[in-house]
């Protein structure tokens, strides 16, 4: 029986960026229909790219045929931005807990909002590497994203289908990490390192909610022990 540890990225794996919050699928859909846009709609965490890029294209009287420019446009931003030098940071105690996670027989994933593209570049621009974790490294092929997702539920739903066997578990920072996850089946471990408090997550049906995984991660290893097929051993 293996555990997979699903990771969220935005919030969780990494600290939010500070630049404005749609504004990069703002410019991905304006470049993608050649045209400037205005304004731009509210950020809204926890969606899946594919979600957002088709609020946008809808809001401004463009149908789907468009969504997969504008996949391909985000990405290639994306991969303009850190070739800048545009960096994030990872959020406190990532590194510990990746490690701490790969020492009990773990695998380490992803499932995020964000393309498979996007997700690599946002990771080894912080520094979470292969070369730097080792054996706590995120396995990509048990890793699940979100660039055509409508619906964060559809990403949880591959996942649980693709891993029938193992035991899952998603760690992320927002309300919709915890309803897709529900939607799966999945437990779901909160911290608070992105856009909502404690006091928020404790209202979603986390089996833990931590600050972030310097305080709390004996608590959050502890919550994974205890389920029954993770207690069994990888």
């Amino acid at each position: 029986m293996t555990t997979t540890i699903l990771w969220d990225v935005d919030g969780t794996l990494l600290l939010n960026a500070y630049s404005g919050g749609g504004e990069l699928y703002h410019s991905a859909v304006e470049r993608a229909v050649e045209r400037e846009l205005g304004p731009a709609l509210p950020r809204t965490h926890g969606k899946p790219d594919g979600l957002i890029l088709s609020e946008i294209l809808t809001h401004f009287g463009y149908g789907d045929e468009w969504h997969e420019r504008a996949r391909t446009v985000l990405d290639d931003l994306s991969v303009e931005r850190a070739e800048r030098g545009d960096r994030r940071e990872t959020a406190p105690g990532v590194e510990d807990a990746l490690r701490a996670c790969a020492a009990r027989g773990w695998r380490n994933a992803l499932l995020t909002g964000n393309s498979l593209t996007r997700s690599r570049v946002k990771l080894e621009g912080a520094g979470l590497t292969a070369a730097v974790l080792g054996d706590a490294a995120f396995d990509w092929q048990r890793s699940y994203f979100g660039a055509t997702a409508r619906d964060r539920s559809e990403i949880t739903a591959a996942a649980r289908a693709a891993l029938p066997d193992d035991t899952l578990v998603i760690i992320g920072d927002t309300p919709r990490d915890d309803e897709a996850a529900r939607a799966a089946g999945i437990p779901f471990v909160a911290v608070a390192t992105g856009a909502f408090t404690v006091e928020e997550l404790r209202q979603t049906e986390a089996i833990l909610v931590v600050p972030d995984l310097v305080a709390g991660l004996d608590e959050v290893l502890a919550a994974i022990v205890a389920l029954p097929a993770a207690r069994a051993g990888a």
